[in-house]
């Protein structure tokens, strides 16, 4: 028994903020129904496939049911409202004013199930001056500020790595419709939470553009700690050209590695400001760290104590012994799944429920 079994979820998003939400839910028990046009979320053509799926629809959407509706028809609208009668949760991510149209807006659907937790995420919204603009992860990411950090030395912003704007509003959807049903249990009633990308990002900004927030200057990544003004919070290339990383600041991981490299006269500078004042200390670093090959390093660094860490590629990052170790990374019937990360206790070890084909529950 999950810690949401017995929860029913009825999940009308695609893509991948909405089906990050409920698939953390029905990885713990919940029943998820996952909602489907006739041609399906697009999220299942999109490769690489594995066993028959696409690798990234599995692990967003694995034990799910999924229903095929047309909500623009009669008899699709009835199948939803059939769903919605002993629902707990519902989670739509259309544009905004698109299931009001439908008739399914959180007026209507409240006023049939009252217990109903409404969750509603878009990227910038139901309300305000960009509540219809369109907009994918990246392009929340630019109007949050972020992507202007996203820089190379050159200044230029470069396309992100992980698509944040997403996963943030995944996390805050899941944190907030897990509050709605603890409020529930307590007044009897559900609530409506309108979840937007570009909402979720802001409060990720607090530890490197304090200055901003408060009114002042916008950080620069070249003078700013956590973003390459530091030279123990900074990217090296390596012999091989490769990379590592180091990833402290604290004097204690400057002492050890500049002991350890002979020039102790160097530590002071790891206390100096970031930005101008460390730039001899990354340049002596960058020097060092081109005399041997990435891998080399990390063999050097075994038994320092130094926050340290070889940039890995994703297959390299898989196969560690450490993903292994904490069964990070679950495979079955020749489907690889990534596991939930969080776990309790008291659980049994988790496997992993087939993701389902289209239509395959009505």
């Amino acid at each position: 028994m999950g810690k949401l079994s017995g929860i029913k979820v009825v999940d009308l998003s695609q893509f991948l903020p909405g089906p990050m939400l409920s698939v953390m839910m029905a990885d713990h028990g919940a029943e998820v129904v996952k909602v489907e046009p006739a041609a399906g979320d697009p999220a299942r053509d999109q490769a690489p496939f594995e066993a028959g799926q696409s690798i990234w629809f599995r692990n967003l959407n694995r034990g799910k049911k999924s229903v095929v509706l047309d909500l623009k028809s009669d008899a699709g609208r009835e199948a939803l409202w059939a769903l919605i009668a002993d629902a707990d949760v519902f989670i739509e991510g259309f544009r905004p004013g698109v299931t009001a149209r439908l008739g399914f807006g959180y007026d209507a659907v409240s006023a049939r199930n009252p217990r109903i937790v409404y969750c509603s995420i878009s990227a910038f919204g139901q309300k305000g001056a960009l509540a219809h603009h369109p907009a994918h992860d990246m392009a929340v990411q630019a109007m949050a500020g972020f992507l202007s950090v996203n820089d190379g030395p050159d200044g230029m912003p470069v396309v992100p790595g992980a698509p944040s704007a997403d996963m943030a509003a995944g996390l805050t959807a899941l944190s907030a419709v897990l509050m709605g049903l603890i409020g529930r249990d307590r007044t009897g009633q559900g609530d409506y939470v309108d979840i937007a990308m570009f909402d979720a990002m802001i409060p990720w900004c607090a530890h490197i553009a304090g200055a901003a927030i408060g009114g002042g200057d916008p950080p620069r990544s070249d003078s700013q700690r956590s973003l390459g003004g530091a030279a123990f919070y900074n990217v090296y290339e390596t012999a091989d050209g490769r990379h590592v990383v180091l990833g402290g600041r604290e004097l204690k991981f400057v002492a050890n590695l500049l002991n350890a490299l002979g020039r102790p006269d160097l530590v002071a500078l790891g206390a100096e400001a970031p930005g101008e004042a460390q730039a001899p200390l990354i340049a002596f670093l960058r020097q060092t760290f081109r005399t041997r090959s990435r891998d080399q390093w990390v063999a050097w660094f075994a038994d320092k104590d130094v926050a340290f860490s070889p940039v890995l590629d994703f297959r390299e990052a898989l196969a560690e012994p450490h993903v292994a170790e904490r069964g990070l990374v679950v495979e079955m019937g020749g489907a690889h799944h990534i596991a939930p990360p969080i776990r309790f206790a008291g659980d049994a070890p988790w496997a992993p429920r087939p993701a389902p084909e289209l239509g395959a529950d009505g």
